[in-house]
């Protein structure tokens, strides 16, 4: 007769050979018959606090749940990490940024709060990278397009919702600092 493992242990292994997120339901699956919520959440609470501390995290996101290198390591393992992100331009960030914040928007929208127009070419870069989708169409005359945040972009930046974005403020201060070191290394 097989030994029963106990449901964390299974969690644990779906989780650490996974190249996807394992979404609640996708980890109430692997038992027959399905693992009630309430033992799932408490198998999540076991292994968070099992893998606290320790060079992977578990963490939960849009998706589901995974386990991710801790962020303190990464920064002290990069040539591991082959895939290089591509860096944006302060306009694409910006474009980003209102999307984010004030979704569902439309590009008439995002010129106003920017100030000036928005290039096709900028939409298309965030389209590309899976971080902006139509999400329908504004009922005005010429029913510009409206857009929105996807699941991709809560996934890439690891967040659970929208809810956990940074406060504005918070970004304005990180910006000012940015600004003021970049303009410090100008003068040095």
């Amino acid at each position: 007769m097989e030994k029963e493992l106990p449901p964390d242990c299974v969690i644990e292994a779906a989780l650490l050979t996974s190249a996807v997120p394992l979404s609640r339901y996708d980890l109430r699956r692997l038992f027959e018959p399905k693992l009630p919520q309430e033992a799932l959440s408490d198998a999540l609470v076991i292994l968070k606090a099992r893998w606290r501390n320790r060079a992977l995290q578990l963490s939960e996101t849009a998706d589901g749940w995974q386990f991710s290198v801790a962020g303190e390591i990464v920064s002290r393992i990069p040539h591991l990490y082959a895939e290089k992100h591509p860096k944006y331009s302060r306009a694409v960030m910006e474009t980003l940024a209102i999307i984010a914040y004030r979704q569902p928007v439309t590009r008439g929208d995002i010129e106003a709060v920017r100030g000036v127009a928005v290039s096709s070419q900028i939409m298309q870069v965030l389209q590309e990278r899976g971080w902006i989708e139509i999400v329908g169409q504004k009922e005005v005359a010429g029913k510009p397009n409206l857009w929105a945040t996807t699941e991709q972009f809560l996934h890439d930046l690891r967040l659970k919702s929208l809810k956990e974005l940074p406060p504005l403020e918070e970004i304005g201060q990180l910006i000012e600092e940015n600004q003021e070191e970049n303009s410090g290394s100008l003068k040095e």
